[in-house]
């Protein structure tokens, strides 16, 4: 059984050729639980991300109970463009499932050509490293403010693009863990721990936040770094029970 939705203008039967051709065709560009996809479409190009198949729970889960990641990343999508804030432009989803639930699912967007993402600013040498921060930051605002909570707010979620002017826009991506709630202060702060903030990004970040929200520069300074080292332990502990369980 397929279910698919496509935004228009865009043609439903061309997304449906893609998603046949996905296991022999298209150039690679991401491949791990998940696997991503470039494919040409006439002058335009096409990110295709075919979600790894869940496990059994999941499958009947993503079926019955809750939406298929796939879908959540094409509706998120279109939520986040509503609210101002840039993301890729959404084509589509597909899935296909059998009586037991969920089995392959795509979600489709439009290639953007960025020009770096947010891990290549930890590097200190990056060029107008303390500018990008400051912007970043406020981007990061925006999404705050319009209350959306992006729980793989990471480093390499958010893209960048130069603009003429000096200034930068970012495109928020892997959509698929996201909730639009009010954001409180601790939410706020916990959502910097997980973009791999080094001591003076903090300093630089910490100082910009704290000047838009109204609050103690050095007590928001202090409640980022907190946060991000506790997240750094958690992780660190997952990583050491991995390796005990063989994962």
């Amino acid at each position: 059984m397929m279910n698919i939705k496509v935004a228009a203008p865009f043609n439903k039967d061309k997304v449906l050729e893609i998603i046949d051709a996905f296991g022999h065709s298209g150039k690679t560009y991401w491949k791990k639980r998940n696997t991503i996809k470039v494919f040409e479409v006439g002058n335009d190009k096409w990110n295709v991300k075919s979600f790894q198949v869940p496990h059994l729970i999941n499958r009947f889960a993503y079926k019955y109970v809750r939406k298929s990641k796939a879908r959540r990343s094409f509706e998120h999508a279109e939520i986040l463009l509503k609210k101002g804030i840039l993301t890729p432009k959404p084509i589509g989803y597909v899935e296909y499932s059998a009586a037991i639930g969920l089995t392959n699912s795509f979600y489709i967007s439009q290639n953007l050509n960025y020009d770096f993402n947010f891990g290549d600013v930890i590097d200190k040498d990056f060029t107008d490293r303390e500018n990008v921060l400051n912007q970043f930051t406020e981007f990061t605002f925006q999404l705050h403010e319009n209350d959306v909570h992006h729980f793989d707010h990471s480093k390499g979620n958010t893209l960048m693009c130069q603009t003429s002017t000096g200034q930068y826009d970012f495109y928020l991506i892997d959509l698929n863990r996201m909730k639009f709630e009010e954001m409180s202060y601790d939410k706020r702060i916990d959502n910097f721990n997980r973009v791999s903030l080094t001591d003076d990004m903090i300093e630089i970040v910490g100082k910009k936040y704290a000047s838009l929200i109204g609050h103690n520069e050095a007590q928001v300074i202090d409640d980022i770094r907190k946060s991000c080292e506790k997240f750094k332990e958690f992780a660190r502990r997952k990583g050491r029970w991995k390796k005990r369980v063989g994962l």
